[in-house]
């Protein structure tokens, strides 16, 4: 479980106590805040939250691809036992893309827009290998292919402007797997994609993980995609983790106020002909943030203690049901944590 895996479990990714920001002339902006999470070998984790809060730079931060004015000021990334945290850059290069990979949510913006696919991956292959040209070109033939991509060797020929936003999006993941990485941490890959193409990626990506042993971030700010595709969440708000724990325990019931709010506002057969709901107010500026917990102005249970920074912990009803290790970072857990509520047409 993200945060709290076994230590019996071999353990891909840990990240303790993470703090990246960004250091701007308007101020400095905490843009990742105290997070910790624990991946195990061949877990999906799905960090969670809407803009700004902090899930794709914690991303960006193990990838170590935090460009100025941002850097990580503080935590560890202990991946394979390694802290990747002040790595030097050469050796940080030979990790991405051979044993840790990230797909965007643009694959325009990853594939080379001259160049032929095979020429793209061939190269992806040859960068951390020393294959011939041949060898290279069935492997990116064969990760094709394992993607559900209809004549493999066609779209190898086809440059990334002649193909469709879901076909580039399953060749920018095809990418990521070339060497099998023991970590894929996955930025919204599939939000500008139509459900049904979106279903089918998710589907290919979860056989890929689970038959090849790889540990995969999916980030994103949809609530159901997380429940289908992952083994534990994370929700993240203002850049910090407010509640994490497996996906049942979450989505079934939600601890924090914040992710009660997120699953309300999703829409339903139930909701279907009704105003939608959604949690009034907007996400606290990064570089003024309120004294103590950041979700309080717009929570209808905080109190005079909401004025302290509260603590991620077991929340009291995962302890009392045994449900195994479920955090909450609130004085006022349960799932009758109230949002103050607006309703939109």
């Amino acid at each position: 479980m993200s945060g709290a895996t076994s230590p019996t479990v071999e353990n891909t990714l840990e990240v303790r106590h993470l703090q990246t920001r960004f250091f701007t002339r308007e101020g400095v902006l905490p843009a990742v805040e105290d997070v910790s999470l624990t991946l195990g070998r061949g877990r999906v984790l799905g960090l969670v939250g809407e803009s700004g809060s902090g899930k794709s730079v914690t991303g960006f931060s193990i990838m170590g691809l935090v460009d100025a004015p941002g850097r990580v000021v503080a935590g560890e990334i202990v991946f394979k036992g390694k802290n990747l945290v002040g790595l030097p850059e050469a050796e940080m290069r030979r990790l991405r893309g051979s044993r840790i990979a990230m797909v965007f949510q643009d694959p325009m913006s990853t594939l080379n827009p001259v160049q032929r696919v095979d020429a793209q991956m061939i190269e992806a292959v040859r960068a951390h290998r020393h294959v011939s040209r041949r060898t290279a070109r069935d492997e990116a033939c064969e990760a094709l292919a394992a993607m559900g991509i209809a004549s493999p060797e066609e779209r190898l020929r086809a440059y990334p402007h002649q193909l469709s936003g879901g076909m580039r999006q399953r060749i920018a993941i095809a990418i990521a797997m070339l060497h099998k990485p023991d970590l894929i941490i996955a930025d919204e890959p599939t939000t500008a994609l139509d459900v049904t193409i979106q279903a089918q990626i998710l589907s290919e990506v979860q056989t890929l993980v689970r038959t090849q042993g790889t540990s995969l971030i999916w980030i994103t700010h949809d609530l159901s995609v997380v429940a289908g595709l992952a083994d534990d969440i994370a929700v993240m708000y203002a850049g910090r983790v407010v509640e994490q724990g497996s996906v049942d325990a979450v989505l079934d019931h939600p601890q924090h106020p914040y992710t009660a709010g997120l699953i309300d506002s999703l829409p339903s057969l139930n909701t279907r002909g009704k105003r939608l709901t959604q949690i009034a107010g907007m996400t606290p500026d990064l570089r003024s943030l309120p004294p103590g917990c950041a979700f309080a102005a717009r929570c209808t249970r905080a109190t005079a203690v909401c004025s302290t920074p509260p603590a991620l912990e077991p929340s009291p009803a995962a302890q009392a049901t045994q449900r195994g290790t479920h955090l909450v970072r609130c004085f006022h857990p349960g799932r009758q944590a109230g949002v103050r509520k607006e309703a939109t047409a």
